[in-house]
């Protein structure tokens, strides 16, 4: 028995690597074929750059949970949102009223078409460092829920404004530990950490207590990637390719995607963040034709990050085939 796992294992490990190696998106070859273990360690295994991520918090009538994975062709990740310190709100709570055998059903066809099922947690309803939530228990708790429900990861969607705006590193320092303790629990390779910053928070001027550069020289290394917002910040920013890709205003300096990975943080963890359209957030909407010329220049430049959107259903195949058109096609 314990052989028999160990060399099931070692096969999910093999076709995970080349999996990642070679960009699939699909299940591999012989999926079928592997047993329960090796299926849940490859369905969790972390994909490689581009992620293509489409959060889900608003009701789909007709869909409890995540959608049919027919309605997200083009993504590899789908959030749960959200998780948050008093329990599980919207998409995350339709998926504990399911049946395990439903989620585990929803899960393998999940992993068959390659896509990832994880929660996002906080939101803009929480804010941890403000009301005291300790970051050690809150980790704890949230890989517990995970595990539980039996999920490939967690988005770290902190949007506690009042604590980074103070300038003390409180929010940093809160984050960092957080994410520690998280990933002590959650296994880097067996689940996905990611991070949802705003994107003037990767500002190297701006923000007293370090902002999100601080967060990622002491803990990136356990986070796949960031999930960056770049929409809410400004009826102007971050909506024409330039400010988006290369230079962001004096009001959020050195913001713009290069500018962030010229500040040390990997291109390849860096994921576009946009509203599926106007409704969908304040401002930094971006048509999909323009993105797409967005995406397109970003990828001639050497990035391969992917794209985030806000939210399903406004985003499904449709919007992110239209955003990948010019670049990674669909």
């Amino acid at each position: 028995m314990v052989l028999v796992s160990f060399q099931r294992i070692l096969i999910a490990l093999v076709l995970s690597a080349l999996t990642n190696v070679l960009g699939v998106f699909a299940a591999p070859a012989g999926w079928e074929n592997l047993g329960h273990e090796a299926r849940e360690i490859l369905a969790r295994a972390t994909p490689a750059a581009p992620h293509w991520v489409v959060y889900g918090d608003k009701y789909a009538p007709g869909t409890t949970g995540p959608p049919a994975t027919s309605a997200i062709t083009g993504f590899n990740v789908f959030a749960l949102s959200f998780l948050l310190l008093e329990g599980a709100w919207d998409k995350a709570e339709e998926w504990t009223t399911l049946t395990a055998a439903q989620r585990t059903t929803i899960k393998s066809q999940y992993a068959a078409a390659g896509i990832k099922l994880i929660v996002s947690v906080f939101g803009s309803t929480d804010v941890p460092t403000t009301t005291g939530a300790d970051p050690v228990a809150t980790a704890n708790t949230f890989a517990a829920w995970v595990k539980q429900y039996d999920l490939d990861g967690i988005d770290v969607d902190y949007e506690d404004l009042g604590a980074f705006d103070a300038g003390t590193g409180a929010a940093e320092q809160w984050l960092i530990t957080f994410t520690q303790q998280l990933r002590s629990q959650l296994p880097a390779g067996q689940y996905i950490i990611t991070h949802a910053p705003l994107a003037p928070w990767f500002s190297p001027t701006y923000w007293g207590g370090g902002g999100y550069l601080r967060v990622h020289n002491s803990v990136g290394s356990l986070i796949d990637w960031y999930n960056v917002q770049f929409y809410n910040q400004g009826t102007s920013e971050y909506t024409t390719c330039a400010g988006l890709l290369t230079a962001s205003s004096a009001t959020w300096p050195q913001t713009a995607l290069f500018q962030i990975a010229a500040s040390g943080v990997p291109l390849s963890k860096l994921v576009i963040g946009k509203p599926a359209n106007t409704g969908d957030a304040s401002n930094g909407y971006m048509s999909t034709a323009t993105l797409a010329g967005c995406v397109e220049q970003a990828k001639n430049q050497g990035w391969n990050g992917g794209v985030m959107v806000w939210e399903f259903p406004d985003a499904g195949s449709s919007w992110i085939e239209a955003v990948r058109a010019s670049s990674w096609p669909v």
